[in-house]
Parts: C-alpha cells; structure tokens; sequence
C-alpha cells in the first residue's frame, strides 16, 4: 500500500518560495512512490485563533475539512518560509486551529496525533528559513505529531531552482530525497490515517 502525504507550503504569496519548495517535495514524493496530495491554505480561509470565537461560533469549518484531509493521510510535509526567525503567523494559525479537533460528528478526530511530518524551509537569505524550523518543529512536538529529524532547507531560494521547479544544487536534492524518504518510511510505519 503506498503512503498518502499531504503536501502545503506556509504561504500563500503569490510566486512564495514556500510554495516552489513544496512542489519540488512533490515530485519526489511522487517519485518514490508516494500518493500524494498538494492543497493550499487559500482554499482553507481561517479567522484568527481566538477562544472566545471558538466558544460563541464553534471551530470553523475550513478546519474541521482541513483536520479531516490531515487524518485521512499517511503523513504531512509543510514547506515553510520564516517571518521574524519564526513561524508565519497564517501556517501557526492553521496548525492552532486543527489542535483544538477532538471529535467530528462524535467520533474522535485529533489530527495532528501521531501523524508523521516532514519539514522543509526556504528563504531569500543565507539561514534558508531554518531558524523557524525550530519553533514550527517545537509546536507540533506540542500537538503530538511525530516530526521525522532530517529537513529541507533551501536558502538564496530566488536562485535555487531550475526552469522545471528542479534544484539546481546537487546538496539540495539530496537533502529533498532524504526527508521525503524518511517521512515515507515513517508515515507507513506510524500511520493512523483514517477515512473520513
């Protein structure tokens, strides 16, 4: 049986280099056999993460489809920029709002509980976006997902990649085959997917 993953980057800027990194992952995911789906979080608006909202209007929608796509996969890979040597504010609120799932229409559903995940960064600068790997790695240790260790990160990212979407960098794609390799390995080991 192959492994499902679930593919999305942390921005929706138009052109994101989150966006180019998270393509990339997907086609060697795809390459090394995995089913893979790619989403963006456009098509899954949120209102900012807010407990009082959550207790007069419940948890919205868009997070219970997007908690019912992320239990219904093997895995997950999230491709992230860094915003302040951190997390971006539209992924941390993504990741916020599915941890508050515990159950859709009476059955459980935690999603992001021993879900295995991969993790890829990219930015303009020389720190490829790595400093925001730590506080993305360290928040869904929180939600209980099972982060797989080796990462992507892919810096001066404007200059990285081929006409195709391809890294030109053989490092590069050595680093990309290794989490998509090992997040496989993991999600077939671990997986808890459910169909939803």
């Amino acid at each position: 049986m192959n492994s499902r993953i679930l593919v999305f980057a942390g921005s929706i800027r138009s052109g994101a280099y989150s966006g180019q990194t998270a393509d990339a992952a997907m086609k060697e995911l795809a390459l090394q056999g995995a089913e893979v789906t790619r989403i963006s979080l456009a098509d899954y608006p949120l209102p900012i993460m807010d407990q009082d909202l959550e207790k007069e209007k419940g948890i919205p929608e868009n997070a219970y489809r997007l908690g019912r796509l992320i239990a219904a996969h093997d895995g997950v890979l999230i491709a992230s920029p860094e915003y302040n040597a951190s997390i971006p504010p539209l992924l941390k609120n993504t990741i916020d709002w599915v941890s508050r799932l515990s159950k859709d229409d009476g059955r459980p559903l935690r999603p992001w509980v021993g879900k295995a995940v991969g993790l890829c960064s990219s930015s303009d600068g020389n720190f490829a976006g790595l400093r925001g790997l730590y506080h993305l790695r360290a928040v869904l240790m929180n939600c209980r997902a099972e982060i797989v260790t080796p990462q992507c990160s892919v810096a001066r990212a404007q200059d990285a990649f081929d006409e195709d979407g391809s890294f030109k960098d053989e490092r590069l794609r050595g680093m990309m085959e290794a989490v998509c390799r090992t997040l496989i390995e993991r999600a077939r080991m671990l997986s808890t997917r459910v169909e939803v």
